[in-house]
């Protein structure tokens, strides 16, 4: 008599499902983790955009007129100022504000983590223009900068 080796297909079927939980287990782990890395990307983005609207005010005088996210890249860009591009909000859901009455502005992104510790650093409680910045409370999640 010879005997065959190899795998039972229930021993196959026990492999594939504990492989595939440990898989779901790990990503919905990381889910955390990706939130904060697009706020992340979100403070950086502000920043940047903040470094080009000091520039185009050195360069003009005032800062660009209000106008929604795409009519502030493309005047940043075609202001001769070397910025070749302008970040957009990573989720698609949502998109940055900026308002302005030329001589001072506000950045606007909606930050994922409520709890993000810059979240205490920014500028709560303020109407400008067409940005609202929100109320200051524990559900705020508006990340604002005003200069």
């Amino acid at each position: 008599m010879s005997k065959k080796s190899g795998f039972t297909l229930i021993e196959v079927l026990i492999v594939i499902f504990i492989i595939g939980l440990l898989a779901s287990v790990i990503l919905v782990g990381l889910g955390a983790f990706r939130q904060r890395g697009r706020d992340t990307r979100r403070i950086a983005d502000l920043r940047s955009v903040q470094n080009g609207l000091e520039l185009y005010y050195s360069k003009t005088g005032y800062y660009p007129p209000p106008s929604d996210w795409s009519g502030v890249q493309n005047e940043l860009v075609n202001a001769g100022i070397g910025i070749e591009n302008i970040p957009s909000d990573p989720d698609r859901a949502h998109s940055y504000e900026y308002a302005s009455d030329g001589q001072s502005y506000v950045l606007k992104a909606v930050l994922e983590d409520k709890n993000n510790s810059v979240l205490r650093e920014d500028v709560d409680g303020m109407q400008f223009n067409s940005v609202d910045c929100g109320p200051a409370s524990e559900d705020d999640r508006f990340y604002c900068i005003k200069f």
